[in-house]
């Protein structure tokens, strides 16, 4: 039997889904909790040029708000993870040969970057360059080419563009230091 599926013939027998796993299930509210709460921690750490006034927001407050509300959100998960049964997962597809390659590869371009972004700027032949534009583009198209992009004038556009208007939004606009 087959089905059309995006205008392509598909055998039903051929397609199997993922298998429902409840130990995923249970690390990944895990391993959300320690991020969200990782975060808590860090926003507690938020220096501030002064207090705020009773009824003003400082700059730990949203910070806080959206760590609180991870947490939450994490307990919640892991809450649903260890009492109800795991999830079926017949709509994704199987991991593809290469995903551990790629996820690990991603993980190694991402730590890279944030070493690269810790150096802040450069002294470079009498000139001072700032890291964070050129690193973060080179970021952007590392990863697009890892996850199959191929088209060069679309790759460097999109890299530059993108990382330009988080430099111009956050950088120059807000003076949040990059």
């Amino acid at each position: 039997m087959s089905t059309p599926e995006a205008g392509v013939a598909v055998a039903d027998d051929d397609y199997q889904g993922a298998p429902a796993s409840r130990p995923l299930e249970i690390v990944f509210g895990v391993v959300a909790l320690a991020f969200s709460a990782g975060y808590l921690f860090l926003t507690t750490q938020i220096p501030l040029r002064r207090e705020a006034a009773p009824g003003q927001i400082d700059a730990r407050f949203w910070p806080t708000v959206i760590a609180v509300t991870a947490v939450v959100i994490a307990i919640a998960i892991l809450a649903m993870a260890l009492t109800r049964p795991a999830p079926g997962r017949e709509d994704l597809e199987r991991i593809q040969p290469g995903g551990y390659v790629r996820v690990i590869a991603t993980l190694v371009i991402t730590c890279a970057f944030v070493a690269l972004w810790s150096l802040s700027t450069v002294i470079l032949f009498g000139y001072r360059i700032e890291v964070f534009p050129i690193a973060a583009a080179v970021l952007m198209a590392a990863l697009m080419l890892l996850y199959g992009h191929r088209r060069w004038i679309s790759l460097i556009i999109y890299s530059v563009s993108v990382t330009a208007f988080v430099y111009v939004v956050f950088g120059m606009l807000l003076r949040i230091p990059l």
